[in-house]
C-alpha cells in the first residue's frame, strides 16, 4: 500500500446503548470519547443505535408477512390461467 495516504487503522468499541452491549474491533473511525475496556487500556468509543444484540432479526422477534393471504388474493383477482 502506498504510505500516508490510508487512514490510521486500530482497536475500536463500539458501544450499542439500548442493549447494554459493546465490542472491540479495529476500524479505521475514531472518536474523541473513550472507555475503559475489560483489559484495562482506555479506547476510542462509538455509539450505535443498532446491533446483533438489539437488531429484530438477529434476535427473533422479527415479524413475519403474511404473503400466503397476498398470493391468495392474486390468484383470486387474475385467476391462474396465465
Amino acid at each position: 500500500m502506498k504510505p500516508g495516504i490510508h487512514p490510521a487503522y486500530g482497536p475500536v468499541v463500539f458501544r450499542d446503548k439500548a442493549a447494554d452491549f459493546a465490542f472491540l474491533t479495529r476500524s479505521t473511525a475514531t472518536s474523541e470519547k473513550t472507555v475503559e475496556w475489560e483489559d484495562g487500556n482506555t479506547y476510542p468509543v462509538i455509539d450505535v443505535e443498532i446491533s446483533s444484540q438489539s437488531h429484530p432479526f438477529y434476535t427473533g422477534t422479527a415479524r413475519v408477512l403474511d404473503t400466503a393471504g397476498r398470493v391468495e388474493r392474486f390468484q383470486r383477482r387474475y385467476g391462474s390461467n396465465a
